[in-house]
């Protein structure tokens, strides 16, 4: 039997076994093959608790987000680089907390109890976010200030992976009818998650400008607070499932096991089979049927390399017991291709989140710089210009949802419309046009600032309405529907079962990664500008600086971005189809194995 007899045949775990029987006597689902669950509360009922919780979370975190820089430079008197690059720091931070929440809560808690303490963390970290703005001395509150910080991106890191995750798992794919709606599921989780960030955008933000930071801090611990509350509240309805292993662990068990083995030729005479799970099985005994009640896994044809991780040499056979970085399971090996696959995807997403940065650091410093007045009594803080993004993404959403999706439906025959990739990949588009639209305005205001003579007064309110920034907050909405709902689900569609917590933290490290990246960015363009022998492209004084030519570089480099996103998109094979191929031919491959011809 060669390599290429492998590839087409659908997988089931052999030694995993059906929970049907025991699932009608529990209260709660029965987990099944890799932490799958038998169909018995759920449904919208049960997602919408979680969903009010997620949005609690949101309202919370842009609360302290948007106006973030505005309190390091103002309040804490750091200058504009530095508090932008401390601001992507946290943002970066919260953002890679959740691989670590990720594992703990597929190897240890499972998704029900890690959101549950998560969230006490959360809360913990907020009310003492009030104290460091009010009742701490001034000679520590900094230090305060910023352990508090640090201590909302550790609950982040257990909330965000899971809240989602465990959201969707209320909906049984396996049910047509709830398979749809987990579709429908993916855009209504994101608008509502904007409605509680535009809440805060603009209640908060507009309190903490103009009554107090203590009052704007403690309405973001009450709303945790309360969200804690309803989160237990909705515990009977919820369909849970038990901790499955470290999948990190899985993953490198393959990748060790495929390394030892890259001279085992399964035409050799050290190749004996291979392996299929822990009851020894190869894989040739599973053609004549599957185990009730399992569910299949379609074998992929890259990656061919890690399929030598199964091949059983004489090493192995000559040993009792099997030594897992040696010898790992089809499934595992399997399951390892799936996230590898998306590895490129995520890499070629990390320029959106540059771009997305600026949104919480530089757009609000313009704004600060430009008329905000709406009639005679009311100012709009800069921040709260944020909560125009918000806005877009409700709109944007509902006629994406309920317009477009059915239009699109009918020309291709897709439940989603269009492909998920090519959701991406529109977003990705939307930010380049974001960047030159923002250079644009960026080079009016300096323009503006130079006529009125106002270049070297960089506190100064220029004769220019903050409308002018409207479009660039806009198309940053129009990019977040399409590249940040697109990638949700494929991170949730494309990866293992038994991994989707993971997956759901993969896609939040994007964030991340991209916060960082445009602190490095910045760091780049400050140390060029600053040894051309002109002018520094940033600085604290924006009239003087040329932060249009930094938003035309990050432009130009989404653009490089966007070609080598597509490449890889090209060569991107979605599960599912793979699954229809594979099926097509593992019917031929049983044939030919029963008359002895593989």
């Amino acid at each position: 039997m060669d390599s290429s007899s492998v590839a087409p045949m659908t997988i089931d775990n052999g030694h995993d076994q059906d929970h049907t029987a025991a699932s009608q006597n529990s209260t709660n689902s029965t987990p099944r093959r890799g932490g799958r669950i038998k169909p018995s509360k759920g449904g919208w009922n049960a997602a919408l608790f979680i969903i009010f919780v997620e949005v609690a979370d949101r309202f919370a975190f842009y609360g302290l987000t948007g106006n973030l820089i505005m309190y390091l430079t103002n309040v804490l008197q750091q200058p504009t680089v530095a508090a932008a690059k401390n601001v992507n720091m946290w943002v970066g931070v919260s953002s890679l907390f959740p691989l670590l929440g990720a594992l703990v809560a597929d190897s240890f808690l499972g998704r029900f109890k890690t959101i549950l303490l998560s969230s006490v963390i959360y809360f913990m970290g907020m009310v003492l976010l009030c104290f460091s703005v009010s009742a701490i001395p001034m000679e520590y509150r900094k230090a305060v200030f910023f352990v508090s910080l640090y201590l909302l991106s550790a609950g982040e890191g257990g909330h965000k992976p899971c809240v989602q995750t465990f959201a969707a798992d209320q909906f049984d794919e396996d049910t047509p009818e709830e398979k749809e709606a987990k579709s429908s599921f993916f855009n209504w989780w994101y608008l509502g998650i904007v409605a509680g960030a535009v809440a805060a955008i603009l209640v908060v933000i507009y309190i903490q400008d103009n009554v107090s930071w203590t009052v704007g801090f403690g309405m973001l611990a009450g709303v945790i607070g309360a969200a804690l509350v309803l989160f237990l509240l909705g515990t009977k309805w919820y369909r849970r499932q038990v901790p499955v292993g470290s999948p990190f662990t899985v993953v490198a068990q393959v990748l060790v096991a495929a390394a030892r083995k890259w001279r085992v030729k399964n035409t050799g005479n050290n190749f004996l089979g291979i392996y299929h799970g822990d009851d020894g099985v190869l894989l040739g005994s599973l053609v004549e049927g599957q185990p009730t009640g399992a569910r299949n896994l379609t074998l992929l044809n890259k990656f061919r390399v890690l399929d030598k991780a199964t091949f059983i040499d004489n090493h192995d056979a000559t040993n009792d017991t099997r030594n897992p970085w040696r010898l790992c399971s089809v499934r595992q090996v399997e399951e390892v291709k799936l996230v590898v696959r998306l590895i490129p995807i995520w890499l070629t997403c990390l320029m959106f989140n540059v771009v997305q940065a600026q949104l919480h650091t530089f757009f609000t410093k313009q704004g600060s710089t430009m008329v905000r007045s709406i009639g005679p009594h009311f100012k709009l803080p800069p921040a709260s210009v944020q909560g125009l993004v918000g806005v877009t993404i409700l709109f944007t959403v509902m006629v994406y949802d309920r317009v477009f999706v059915p239009m699109a439906r009918r020309l291709t025959g897709r439940p989603s419309g269009i492909t998920t990739l090519q959701r991406i990949g529109f977003g990705l588009l939307l930010s380049i046009l974001n960047m030159v639209v923002s250079a644009i305005v960026e080079a009016k205001r300096i323009d503006v600032a130079a006529k009125h003579g106002l270049l070297d007064s960089p506190k100064a309110i220029l004769p220019m309405k903050i409308w002018w920034l409207f479009p660039q907050y806009m198309i940053c909405g129009l990019s977040d529907t399409f590249a940040v709902v697109g990638l949700q689900e494929l991170f949730y569609a494309e990866m293992p079962e038994s991994m989707r917590s993971v997956g759901a933290a993969a896609h939040i490290s994007i964030l991340g990664v991209g916060s960082f990246m445009s602190s490095w960015i910045i760091s780049l363009v400050q140390m060029i500008s600053s040894t051309s022998g002109h002018q520094r492209w940033l600085g604290d004084n924006l009239n003087r600086s040329h932060l249009d030519y930094f938003y035309w570089v990050l432009a130009a480099l989404s653009a490089l971005n966007l070609c080598v996103y597509i490449w890889v998109s090209k060569r991107f094979v979605y599960k599912e189809n793979e699954a229809r191929e594979t099926t097509t031919k593992v019917k031929d491959f049983g044939s030919n194995y029963k008359n002895g011809e593989v």
